[in-house]
C-alpha cells in the first residue's frame, strides 16, 4: 500500500507554524525538557543509593555522605533550572524552597567545632574513665584500672585531644587534609594508599607549636624526675573511639616503642599521623565513624622490658559457654602477640572460687621481641634450649587469669588486656578494652554434614565462619591493593596491616597467627572466616583456585561446598553509627515525599518539604510544559508526522535530526514506519507489534465495578470530556536516542532510551502509571510489570501505582531485545488492572508474556 492509499484515514491538517521554525522552537524546548528528565533520573539513582546506604549493609564514611548529598543537590538544582528555562515566570519561588531546604540539610552535614581547650598534657596520676574525652579510652581505662583496682601500670603522661585539634588546626593542616580527602574514591585502593601517604607526610612535616612541645617536653621531665633516671617510652595511640565495644581499632593505629628524649616529638607526631594510616581510613569508613569525631591522644609511657608478656581474654570471644581465661603469651615484648607474626603458648585457666590451668598449649617459639641498646626494638632469635619451655609458670598464668576476671567485674564486659611480666616477676598492666563476643552458635562444629575430602585440615579459628572464593595469596603490601571483591586471603603472617581488605574478604588464611592478634579481633568484628596456623599456606593453594574456608570445622575444601553455604543474614555493619546517624537527619530533608496528588490545592512550591517534594513538582510541571495543550503542543504538531500505521492510535514523530530517512522527508505531513532509521524507536515498535493485542481480559464483576466507580471518581476517565488522557502519542527521535510519551487507555507510559555503538553510554528508562481500576488493583499492575522487568535485570523501582525501571551499560543487541520487552508491555499490560485481584489469572498472564518474549531472541 502506498502512502496516498494511507491518506484519506487521517484528517489534513495545517500547519500552525513555519514546519522548520516549528523544529527549531521544538528542539531547543525538548532539549530543556530532556535535561530536566536526565537530572530527575540521575537523582532517583542518587537516593535509590541513599536508601541502600541507610540500610547499613556496606560501608561509607562521612565524606561519602556528604559528596552524595551534594551530588543530589547538584541534580535537584538541575531540574529547578531546567522548569525555569522551559517557563520562566511560573517557578521561580522554587529556588527559594530549594536554599531553605539545602541550608537544613548542611545543619546536619556541617561537622562539630571543636574549641580546643583542655590540658595539652596529663600525667598518669590525673587520668581515670573521666577523662577520656581528653585522653581518649584506651589510656583513660588504664589510668582507671590504676586508680580503682590499685594494678600497676607503666608511669607516663599523655599527650591530649586538645593538644592535637590545635596541632592539626595550626596554619590550615586540617582543612587542607579534609580538601584532599574528600576528593578521593576510596573504592580504588591505590588512590587511598596514596592519598594516606600524602596525608601522614604532611602531618610528619609540620612543626608542633612552641606551647604544645614545651607541654610534651615538660612532662617528660617531670617523669624522669619521678622515676630518677632516664627513661625511655613506649609512644601508643590513645584516639577517641578506639578500644570502645564493638570497634575497638586493634591495631590500625601506629605504637612506637623504646623511644628516647630526642626522637620523642617525632614519635608523637608519628602516632597522630597514623590516624590516616590505609588500614585506620578503612576501618572508619567500615564501622560509620566520623573523621571529625576521632582525635587522637598519645600516651608516652614508661616502657618496660619483660620477660614475658600477652594477651589475655576474660572469655572466650567465639564460644560464649567457655567461661574460661583465655590467655597468649610470649617470651619479650607483646608484639609478636598482637601482631600475629609468630606462634604463642595458650593457657585455659577455669573461673571460679579455685581457678586451675585446664589446658596449655606450648608452641615453638624460635623468636622474640627486645628492646634494642638505644632506642626501638628488634627481634632476636630464642636460644634452643627455651623454645619449647612454656613462657608461663602455671602460678604466673593463675596471676594473669585473676587480673582478667578483676577487670572484667570492675568494668563490667569481658575484658581483653594487655599485660607484662618482669625479670623480678612484677606485673605490669598495659591496656584493657572491652572484648566483642559472637553468638551462640559461633565457634560450633557440625559433625554430622557430608562433607568431601579436605584439601587441608587442621590450623586454629582465629574468626568463625565459612567463606567461599578464590586463593588470593599476598606476599608483599603492593598486591594488597589489587585485591578482588571476593578473594580469600593468603598470607604467611597475620599482620595488622590486612585488616584493610577485611570488607573484601570471603576469609582469610595464615600460616601464623593467633586468636588473640589484632588482625584476628577485626575478622571477628567483620565477620570474616579466619583459619590460622595452616603451615605451608603460600604453597598449598594454587592462585585462583576456588576453595570453601571452613574456619569452624577446620577445613579448606576444593570449590563451592554447598552444606556448608548456609546463607546468614546479612551484617550490617553501619546500623546505629555516627556516620549512619548523620545520614539519618539528612536523609529526613531529601527521601521523604509530602507531594503525591498533583491535581491537589497543595501540588506548589511553597509546599515542597524535601527536595523529593521538588523533584515530583518540577517532573510533573516539566511533562504539563512539555505536552501539554497550548503554544507547545502547536510546535509538536507543527513540527512532528503523523505516522502511519495498523494501530488504532495516533502516534506523532518529532525528528530531533537523523530519525527519518531523506525519503521520509519528503511529505510533510506523514512519515511510514519504513523510514524510521532511530535504533530504539524501532525496537519499541517491533515489541509493540510483536504480537497482536486481543482486547482487555475478561472481568468479574467487582473488577468491572471498580472501573466504572472510579471513572465517576476522576473526570480524567471521562472519556466525553476533554482530559489528560485524549493527549496523542509522541516519539520524539534522532538516529540513536528515542523518547515515547504514550497513553494507552487509563494508562501512562513514558519510555526514554539511547543506543548506539558505545555500550557505556546505553540505556532504556522506563515508567508507567496510571490506570481506570481502584488504587490498590493500579499498584498491583505496577508491582506485576516491575517484577517481570526485574527478571531481565532493571533495576524497578516502584511508588504506588507508579513503577520506573532502568537499565544500562548493555551492548546494541541486548539493548534492543530489552526494549522490545518494553515494546510488548507497552501494547499488552493494559487494563490488566481489573484482573489483578485474580492470581490465576495474573499467572495466566505472566507465563504468556514469557512464552511471546521468546519471539525476541531469534
Amino acid at each position: 500500500m502506498s502512502l496516498l492509499d494511507w491518506l484519506p484515514f487521517f484528517k489534513p491538517r495545517e500547519p500552525q507554524l513555519d514546519p522548520e521554525e516549528a523544529r527549531k522552537l521544538l528542539t531547543t524546548r525538548y532539549n530543556q525538557f530532556r535535561l530536566l528528565i536526565q537530572a530527575n533520573t540521575k537523582t532517583h539513582e542518587l537516593i535509590a543509593e541513599l536508601e541502600e546506604a541507610l540500610r547499613g549493609f556496606h560501608p561509607y564514611g562521612i565524606h561519602y555522605v556528604r559528596a552524595l548529598c551534594t551530588r543530589i543537590s547538584v541534580t535537584v538544582y538541575q531540574m529547578i533550572r531546567q522548569l525555569n528555562e522551559l517557563n520562566p515566570e511560573a517557578y521561580s519561588a522554587l529556588f527559594d524552597r530549594f536554599k531553605e531546604i539545602q541550608e537544613q540539610i548542611s545543619a546536619r552535614l556541617e561537622p562539630v567545632s571543636f574549641s580546643g581547650e583542655g590540658a595539652l598534657v596529663l600525667d598518669f596520676a590525673q587520668v581515670g574513665r573521666d577523662q577520656a574525652d581528653l585522653c581518649g579510652p584506651k589510656m583513660a581505662m588504664l589510668g582507671e584500672a590504676a586508680k580503682s583496682l590499685g594494678l600497676r601500670i607503666p608511669a607516663g603522661f599523655v599527650v591530649t585531644t586538645a593538644a592535637f585539634r590545635r596541632f592539626m588546626h595550626k596554619d590550615g593542616l586540617q582543612d587542607e587534609i579534609d580538601r584532599i580527602i574528600q576528593a578521593t574514591d576510596f573504592e580504588n585502593r591505590d588512590e587511598v594508599f596514596q592519598v594516606s601517604s600524602r596525608v601522614m607526610q604532611l602531618i610528619i612535616k609540620s612543626d608542633l607549636s612552641d606551647e604544645i612541645s614545651s607541654a610534651i617536653m615538660d612532662g617528660y621531665v617531670r617523669l624522669k624526675k619521678d622515676l630518677g633516671h632516664e627513661v625511655n617510652l613506649a609512644v601508643r595511640s590513645s584516639a577517641l573511639g578506639e578500644d570502645m565495644e564493638g570497634s575497638a581499632f586493634a591495631g590500625q593505629y601506629s605504637s612506637i616503642l623504646n623511644v628516647d628524649s630526642d626522637s620523642l616529638l617525632l614519635a608523637v607526631k608519628e602516632v597522630m599521623a597514623s590516624k590516616y594510616s590505609m588500614q585506620a581510613m578503612a576501618y572508619r569508613s567500615s564501622r560509620g565513624l566520623k573523621d571529625e569525631d576521632v582525635a587522637m591522644s598519645v600516651g608516652c609511657i614508661e616502657m618496660v622490658d619483660p620477660v614475658a608478656s600477652g594477651v589475655a581474654y576474660s572469655r572466650n570471644p567465639v564460644n560464649v559457654r567457655d567461661e574460661n581465661i583465655s590467655i597468649y603469651s610470649v617470651w619479650g615484648l607483646p608484639r609478636a602477640v598482637v601482631d600475629g607474626s609468630t606462634e604463642t603458648d595458650e593457657f585455659a585457666v577455669s573461673r571460679g572460687p579455685s581457678p586451675q590451668v585446664v589446658e596449655r598449649r606450648v608452641a615453638e617459639k624460635c623468636e622474640k621481641y627486645i628492646c634494642d641498646v638505644g632506642e626501638g626494638v628488634c627481634r632476636t632469635e630464642l636460644l634452643d634450649s627455651c623454645r619449647n619451655d612454656p613462657s608461663l609458670t602455671d602460678e604466673q598464668a593463675l596471676l594473669v587469669s585473676d587480673v582478667a576476671v578483676r577487670i572484667e567485674e570492675h568494668f563490667g564486659p569481658p575484658q581483653d588486656i594487655e599485660w607484662a611480666l618482669t625479670e623480678s616477676g612484677e606485673f605490669y598492666l598495659l591496656q584493657c578494652r572491652p572484648l566483642m563476643l559472637l553468638n551462640e552458635h559461633s565457634g560450633q562444629i557440625n559433625n554430622t554434614l557430608d562433607l568431601p575430602d579436605a584439601l587441608f585440615s587442621g590450623g586454629r579459628t582465629a574468626s568463625p565462619g565459612v567463606g567461599v572464593g578464590p586463593i588470593v595469596p599476598i606476599r608483599k603490601s603492593a598486591e594488597a591493593l589489587s585485591f578482588p571483591d571476593g578473594g580469600v586471603m593468603v598470607i604467611k603472617q597475620a599482620l595488622p596491616e590486612y585488616a584493610a581488605l577485611l570488607n573484601r574478604c570471603s576469609a582469610v588464611i595464615s600460616e601464623h597467627g593467633g586468636m588473640a592478634g589484632h588482625l584476628a579481633n577485626v575478622a571477628r568484628e567483620f565477620g570474616v572466616a579466619a583459619l590460622f596456623g595452616v603451615n605451608g599456606a603460600m604453597d598449598l593453594f594454587s592462585e585462583g583456585q576456588i576453595v570453601t574456608v571452613d574456619a569452624d570445622g577446620h577445613g579448606v575444601y576444593s570449590g563451592p561446598v554447598e552444606v556448608l553455604l548456609t546463607e546468614k543474614p546479612r551484617r550490617r555493619l553501619m546500623k546505629g553509627s555516627p556516620v549512619q546517624a548523620v545520614l539519618r537527619k539528612a536523609a529526613r530533608h531529601i527521601v521523604r515525599l509530602n507531594l503525591t496528588d498533583p491535581d491537589g490545592p497543595n501540588f506548589k512550591p511553597s509546599k515542597c518539604r524535601t527536595y523529593h517534594d521538588i523533584m515530583r513538582f518540577c517532573h510533573e510541571m516539566g511533562v504539563r510544559e512539555m505536552f501539554g495543550f497550548g503554544i507547545s503542543d502547536k510546535y509538536i504538531m507543527a513540527a512532528s508526522k503523523q505516522l502511519i500505521c495498523n494501530v488504532p492510535k495516533q502516534f506523532w514523530v518529532l525528528d530531533l535530526g537523523n530519525g527519518v530517512s531523506p525519503e521520509g522527508e519528503d511529505d510533510d505531513r506523514c512519515v511510514l514506519m519504513e523510514h524510521i532509521e532511530c535504533i530504539p524507536m524501532r525496537a519499541i515498535w517491533a515489541g509493540m507489534q510483536a504480537v497482536p493485542w486481543d482486547g482487555p481480559p475478561a472481568i468479574h464483576g467487582k473488577g468491572l465495578m471498580s472501573v466504572m466507580f472510579e471513572s465517576t471518581m476522576n473526570p480524567n476517565l471521562n472519556i466525553g470530556t476533554h482530559s489528560t488522557y485524549t493527549h496523542k502519542n509522541y516519539f520524539m527521535i534522532s538516529k540513536n536516542y528515542c523518547c515515547l510519551q504514550s497513553r494507552f487507555g487509563f494508562h501512562f507510559c513514558g519510555v526514554e532510551s539511547l543506543v548506539g555503538d558505545r555500550s557505556s553510554e546505553n540505556y532504556a528508562s522506563f515508567q508507567f502509571k496510571g490506570g481506570a481500576a481502584n488504587p490498590e488493583r493500579r499498584r498491583l499492575r505496577a508491582k506485576f510489570i516491575g517484577s517481570i522487568l526485574d527478571e531481565f535485570d532493571f533495576r524497578v523501582r516502584i511508588r504506588e501505582d507508579n513503577m520506573q525501571a532502568r537499565l544500562e551499560g548493555l551492548g546494541r543487541a541486548e539493548m534492543e531485545y530489552h526494549l522490545k520487552i518494553l515494546g510488548y508491555l507497552i501494547t499488552h499490560t493494559r487494563q490488566l488492572d481489573m484482573i489483578m485481584t485474580n492470581p490465576a489469572q495474573v499467572d495466566l498472564y505472566r507465563a504468556r508474556f514469557f512464552k511471546d518474549f521468546e519471539l525476541f531472541t531469534d
